[in-house]
């Protein structure tokens, strides 16, 4: 089997607002293959960007767009295929739009791989922990108490059991951010779980400050509380409080990982497989986290073409006690799959079907695919 094309395809909302939302456009890529079996993978990044490293031409024989560099291999060589993306970047990738794009076309080829064995992706990654996954409904922190109370009546009686809210008002005022979270707890009763995505916008005498308050509210954890790159931060942070706190979306390939582990301390590693490498470089992520004994749950805001690669990640090991799962109302999210994926009773079932087991809609991708 032979790699034949490798596309990138660009959706996008009609109008895009500056909220911390993912959903509202999206990279698609496509690999296709002189056998007829065709992957599917999926990007977050600046789509249009991760387009031009997809199709760029090779540039003085060190800066090559990933199509030409992975053109005419055997998909069944995935580890090859990583390598050789990356050594053919080298000059201007290593981690940014080019690991995200790296991340897409890898987990394009392990759909491959598993429709051309007839296996779902999680058997050849080696594991069936599971065959089904606890999934925490993942919104947006909407500004007021009373639009908190309501969400959290929402998601609860739809059948979650986990509920996370990140971004929007939260990290600018700390007695403002507690008081959301008091109302979520509040709404949600004893028995839910809750999760809370900053976005990076604490220092650190601020994340102590409310990872203290946190604590008596049962928050099974705090994300993000501060920028990526602040790895003394987060282990004074860590070591500080019985919160679990938690962080990696931003990261890609191992390297950085294995920093947040060994040097931050964190207590939760979020690899996003359409960022930090794909579901080959997952896979080595979560074996640090495991030789570490913390917990790994993947980070995935995006569409039904991720939540498949998480799920089955999640199946494939011991660790991974939750699947993120947006709520968002962008039609791109809840439309790009003829079937998407559906929570019942706060879980969703591990894909079965060979590879990622889904399949593109062509009316959504008609409808705001950008240049078809």
């Amino acid at each position: 089997m032979k790699i034949t094309d490798v596309k990138a395809l660009v959706l996008k909302l009609p109008e895009i607002s500056s909220a911390a939302d993912g959903t509202q456009d999206d990279l698609i890529i496509i690999v296709e293959t002189d056998e007829g079996i065709t992957g599917y993978g999926e990007v977050d990044t600046a789509p249009l960007v991760g387009k031009a490293v997809v199709e760029a031409y090779m540039s003085h024989g060190t800066c090559y767009g990933l199509k030409e560099a992975i053109l005419g291999a055997d998909p069944f060589d995935y580890e090859q295929i990583w390598r050789d993306m990356w050594d053919k970047t080298y000059y201007y990738g290593r981690s940014g739009p080019v690991m995200h794009v790296m991340s897409g076309i890898d987990m394009a080829l392990w759909d491959i791989m598993g429709k051309s064995t007839g296996k779902p992706v999680h058997k050849l990654l080696g594991g069936s922990y599971s065959n089904k996954a606890r999934a925490y409904a993942s919104a947006l922190m909407p500004e007021t108490v009373s639009e908190v109370k309501r969400m959290t009546e929402t998601y609860v009686s739809q059948g979650f059991t986990a509920i996370k809210y990140g971004w929007g008002p939260l990290g600018y005022d700390v007695h403002k951010d507690i008081e959301l979270v008091k109302t979520a707890r509040k709404a949600a009763g004893d028995h839910i779980e809750i999760m809370i995505d900053i976005g990076k916008r604490y220092r650190l005498k601020e994340a102590m400050y409310v990872a203290r308050a946190l604590e008596q509210l049962n928050i099974y954890w705090l994300e993000e509380p501060l920028p990526a790159e602040d790895y003394h931060g987060y282990k004074i942070l860590t070591e500080s409080t019985v919160l679990r706190i938690a962080t990696g979306e931003e990261e890609s390939g191992r390297a950085a990982f294995a920093r947040l582990v060994n040097e931050a301390h964190v207590d939760v590693i979020q690899p996003d497989m359409s960022r930090c490498g794909g579901l080959t470089e997952a896979k080595r992520i979560a074996s640090i986290a495991l030789d570490n004994n913390i917990l790994c749950v993947p980070h995935a805001f995006k569409t039904g073409a991720l939540v498949a690669a998480s799920l089955h990640l999640i199946a494939s090991i011991p660790h991974a006690p939750f699947l993120e799962f947006s709520v968002t109302e962008s039609p791109i999210r809840k439309g790009i799959l003829k079937e998407p994926f559906v929570q019942k009773d706060g879980y969703v079932d591990i894909p079965q079907a060979p590879g990622l087991g889904i399949e593109l809609n062509p009316e959504v991708i008609r409808k705001y695919g950008v240049g078809i």
